[in-house]
């Protein structure tokens, strides 16, 4: 798919003064590049998928790194990549050290302005039917959208809860109401 270069950086730049938008679509016209490109690394899906969603969590933290003389496809890939070293250097190392955690209240705040296409068309649904939907989503997804939406957790919270960096359950929740959206509209069709 090509894509506008002039929508490109003015999507990366209001990514880069936190627009949640921005982000949904950088999610969305770069997930499957780079999760291809883990597939044929690790020849996983959940590892890949893991590792993809590190990577936009990592990018979107360091979005303001980024510079626009490269390539966003590219700047996305190396992280990806240096991603998937450091998981294997970890699983090769025979010492287990704890691994600091850092501070949550400097991580890179997304805003989450809602509500967006994708929560209008999920509160649509009649709860039964949505929990038929929500139940076709990896494990990994349905638990997001349990703890965000039904439990009411806030993104720290499942953060805490799930033992994970607060950006990956944003990007993770992302792309978990991404993929409920579209079961939505293919069951409508």
């Amino acid at each position: 798919m090509e894509i506008d270069p002039d929508k490109l950086s003015a999507k990366i730049q209001e990514a880069k003064q936190g627009n949640q938008s921005a982000f949904n679509y950088l999610l969305d016209r770069f997930w499957n590049d780079v999760y291809g490109f883990q597939l044929k690394k690790t020849h996983n899906e959940y590892e890949s998928e893991d590792i993809t969603i590190q990577t936009f969590s990592k990018a979107f933290k360091k979005i303001d790194t980024f510079d626009s003389n490269y390539s966003f496809a590219t700047w996305l890939i190396a992280i990806s990549k240096n991603i998937h070293i450091d998981q294997i250097r970890k699983k090769k190392s025979s010492i287990r050290s704890g691994t600091t955690i850092e501070n949550e209240d400097l991580v890179y705040e997304i805003a989450d302005e809602t509500p967006g296409i994708e929560d209008k068309l999920i509160k649509e649904q009649n709860l039964e039917q949505l929990l038929a939907d929500i139940k076709q989503l990896k494990p990994q997804y349905q638990e997001v959208i349990n703890l965000r939406f039904f439990q009411e957790m806030s993104y720290k919270e499942i953060a805490g809860n799930l033992n994970e960096p607060m950006n990956n359950i944003k990007v993770k929740l992302l792309r978990a109401k991404k993929l409920l959206a579209q079961i939505i509209e293919q069951r409508k069709a």
